[in-house]
């Protein structure tokens, strides 16, 4: 998180919602529908689908919940606007990234298309993972995770020895037939085909891991031939109360793995897809089989005109995976409410840009004192 004022941003998810808990009246009340919750950019990128589809979707939600998709919005744009400061690009910048988010979001809401990645031109840095995910492999997935294809987790900084018990529990949860069946789905794997525990780890996998269970299993299917679906790498994470604010009137699942895997079929669908809930010494985690294709979006260093496509493209998907949700109607309502407060000189509303200020000036005081504390530890 010290790295850059954009990483302390993606890592310090309960500053953003501090902050909305006072913004009250300060964004408009949309319509209550499954929202990310934390929305930045690093959440967004290409997710294959059960059937080896990909596109781009919201590949994150630890945090959703039925809510306000302001908030999204709002997530978005703060995220959007870190990254400009991370790439030395002037604040104007900035201001035509919101103009261009508005464009892609409202323009989402208009269609009725369900095609994910429906916009003509996608943005480079989007284009470049995409194609990257699109040539990718179990090879790949198992040099980048496990180090070889060879069947088997390495031990070490990442991955930590379990208990017996944690190696029993974990064995007896994919002799479910549940688990088997999200196993079998992908790769057009056989319905019958055996299925073994190889190897299994606690992953320590950032800092969203401390105090939580978080397991990686590899797992056989069938003959164990990783060139036709034999090898298979499952993510177990178990799943927390979001601190996302949610619509207090709106029923949600009450298992928090549950909440999770729900807003994915929502907000994800091909995510979405590949997901269940379980229960894993006795807490609530929610299991996918991690696809070589699945890869975070970096916005690292971007020009202006990468800035602007990628701030359309990310909110038009974000607007798709919202508007899926809404009938006609509601997609109409949201739409106007969104189109008001438009000034003369900026072709965005003025609650927004408000309020991605709001929160660049907070997150830069917070991210600069975070620096001084890891400068004294290091000293």
């Amino acid at each position: 998180m010290a790295r850059s004022a954009h990483a302390y941003v993606r890592g310090n998810t309960i500053r953003f919602y501090e902050w909305l808990q006072e913004a009250g009246e300060k964004m408009p009340d949309g319509p209550a529908v499954w929202i990310c919750g934390d929305c930045h950019a690093g959440n967004l990128g290409p997710v294959a689908s059960v059937k080896g589809r990909v596109e781009i979707e919201i590949r994150d939600m630890d945090q959703t919940v039925i809510g306000n998709p302001a908030h999204d919005l709002v997530r978005l744009g703060l995220s959007l606007a870190t990254a400009a400061r991370g790439s030395d690009l002037p604040g104007v910048t900035t201001a035509k990234m919101l103009e261009q988010m508005m464009i892609g979001y409202t323009g989402a809401l208009s269609t009725q298309s369900e095609n994910t990645n429906g916009s003509k031109q996608m943005a480079e840095p989007v284009e470049l993972v995409m194609k990257q995910a699109l040539h990718r492999k179990w090879r790949h997935l198992a040099a980048e995770r496990i180090d070889d294809v060879r069947p088997a987790i390495p031990l070490g900084s990442r991955f930590w020895p379990l208990t017996r018990e944690e190696r029993r529990e974990i064995g007896q949860l994919f002799k479910t037939e549940e688990a088997c069946r999200l196993v079998t789905s992908l790769h057009n794997r056989d319905d019958e085909a055996e299925i073994s525990v190889m190897d299994a780890a606690y992953w320590m996998k950032g800092c969203s891991s401390l105090g939580r269970l978080r397991y990686a299993v590899l797992l056989q299917v069938g003959d164990g031939d990783h060139r036709h679906g034999g090898l298979c790498l499952m993510d177990i994470k178990e799943a927390i109360q979001a601190a996302a604010p949610r619509n207090a009137r709106a029923a949600m699942p009450r298992g928090n793995a549950q909440r999770v895997v729900e807003g994915a079929r929502n907000l994800s669908p091909y995510l979405g897809g590949r997901m269940m809930a379980a229960k894993l010494g006795g807490r609530s985690v929610f299991l996918r089989e991690l696809m070589p294709q699945d890869l975070k979006l970096e916005l690292d260093r971007i020009t202006r005109k990468q800035a602007e496509a990628a701030a359309r493209f990310l909110a038009e998907v974000v607007g798709k995976a919202h508007a899926r949700q809404m009938d006609p109607e509601a997609r109409q309502k949201w739409n106007s409410e969104l189109n008001m407060n438009r000034s003369k000189t900026l072709d965005a509303p003025s609650w927004l840009w408000s309020c991605v200020l709001e929160l660049i000036a907070s997150h830069e005081v917070g991210y600069l004192e975070h620096c001084r504390r890891y400068a004294m530890q290091g000293a």
